[in-house]
């Protein structure tokens, strides 16, 4: 292991993904750094039903109290107090609060409201941590099965309500882009020329964007899945899962049960990332002999009855093989935030890139300057600005004990600016 690894390893890149995942930077109310444009939900960073719903219904209270708190001037006919980008479960606990608090609003859903959750596999337990947890506002969630889950989230949301409340209306269209325009924004709409005008924006979408791709060769056979419908489907198998999150953990489990013979990759030495049942679980099927748990392996190639598999040591391992799933996560959809103007944390953009060699520039100066370098040279033979600060209080410093004398002297050195720069 070279000087590089060990460092890396100090730094504990190996927990809990061994890189920082690129996400919309918010603050604790969800504002971005677009003024009037929330984000709520899996792309706040934490993927917990309960936050989900919390944090789309705290928006909207923080939504709800700005808009109080301004003039109502717009005549627009169409114009609504907000628009919700994702029905999932932070986007509908988004919408019933803006119902219950009398706010105008629309949402739109690409796919179909709670579509993340219909697309879990048949039967798959549903962990709403922190148990002890009730989330803000009208939607809560107590079910601990995928069909049972859907049809509670179904009851409250695209249901009438018991208090006689229509059901949210959820517009099957596919937002583009979310511009600013003066004190509105505007929704480009996939296929409709004209736009939708709103005060205040909720991105709930999630992470919907692409799956996260192995990158080996065999990755785009027919073999190879992204996510678990049925296990059913594939209780005669030979399986390959591959990852080291709770999908990966759940996929391998379930196919297990209906008896699979299911093998699980993950390129790291333990399993740190899912939920305690759920490695518990892997585990036990493990120790069963359902589950052929192989840690610090690498998927290098996919085969049509056969997976290629490399060990941290450098070993090959050649796995006969029907399918593949691949659960290794999906990418944020960073593309849409950044037409929306939304900043992205981690990520260098040309502005970025110039602060920080500005950064660099007048670091290295300012020190070239203190340290007695060419620079301060320079300053000192022309008695320019701060070294002449001392001829400014000519009076003051004849007298070195006073205040004035001693910050006036200190003050026409380099090593103070350097000093107070550093501190600062």
């Amino acid at each position: 292991m070279n000087v590089l690894q060990k460092y890396a390893r100090w730094l504990h890149t190996q927990w809990p993904a061994g890189r920082v995942e690129k996400l919309p930077g918010v603050d604790d109310s969800g504002r971005t750094n677009v003024r009037g444009l929330y984000v709520a939900g899996d792309l706040r960073g934490i993927q917990l039903l309960q936050f989900a719903a919390d944090s789309g219904a705290r928006v909207v209270q923080t939504i709800a109290d700005e808009l109080r708190g301004s003039p109502d001037t717009d005549t627009l006919a169409d114009l609504v107090d907000l628009a919700i980008v994702g029905a999932g479960v932070a986007g509908m606990a988004a919408a019933l609060e803006a119902r219950r608090l009398g706010l105008s609003f629309r949402v739109f859903e690409a796919n179909e409201p709670f579509s993340t959750i219909v697309n879990f596999p048949k039967g798959k337990p549903i962990y709403t941590y922190p148990k002890d947890m009730t989330p803000a506002g009208v939607l809560q969630v107590s079910a601990d099965v995928k069909e049972a889950l859907v049809e509670e989230l179904r009851d409250q949301t695209l249901s009438d309500g018991e208090q006689g409340e229509t059901p949210i209306a959820v517009e099957s269209q596919r937002v583009e882009r979310v511009r600013r325009k003066g004190d509105l924004f505007e929704l480009s709409i996939a296929g409709d020329e004209s736009a939708v005008a709103a005060r205040r924006v909720v991105v709930a979408i999630g992470r919907s964007g692409n799956f996260r791709r192995l990158g080996v060769p065999g990755e785009d056979l027919d073999k190879v899945y992204n996510r678990l419908h049925d296990p059913k489907d594939f209780c005669d198998k030979r399986v390959m899962v591959v990852g080291g999150g709770d999908s990966a953990a759940e996929t391998a489990i379930a196919l297990a049960q209906c008896g699979a013979e299911v093998s699980l990759s993950y390129r790291k030495e333990s399993l740190s990332r899912p939920k305690t049942e759920n490695v518990e679980l892997v585990r036990e099927y493990h120790r069963q002999g359902s589950i052929r748990l192989m840690l610090n392996t690498t998927v290098k190639e996919i085969r049509k009855d056969e997976v290629v598999l490399e060990s941290a040591g450098g070993g090959v391992e050649t796995i006969k093989n029907d399918v593949v799933f691949s659960m290794i996560g999906r990418e944020p959809p960073l593309d849409f935030l950044r037409r929306c103007g939304v900043s992205i944390l981690g990520e260098w953009t040309k502005g970025k890139v110039a602060a920080f060699i500005g950064f660099l520039v007048f670091s290295m100066l300012l020190f070239n300057w203190k340290s007695g370098g060419q620079l301060s040279d320079l300053f000192y033979s022309n008695n320019w600005w701060p070294v002449s600060i001392k001829d400014s209080f000519a009076a003051a410093t004849a007298s070195p004990t006073s205040f004035v004398g001693v910050i006036a002297r200190s003050a026409s050195t380099p090593s103070f600016w350097y000093t107070l720069a550093y501190s600062v």
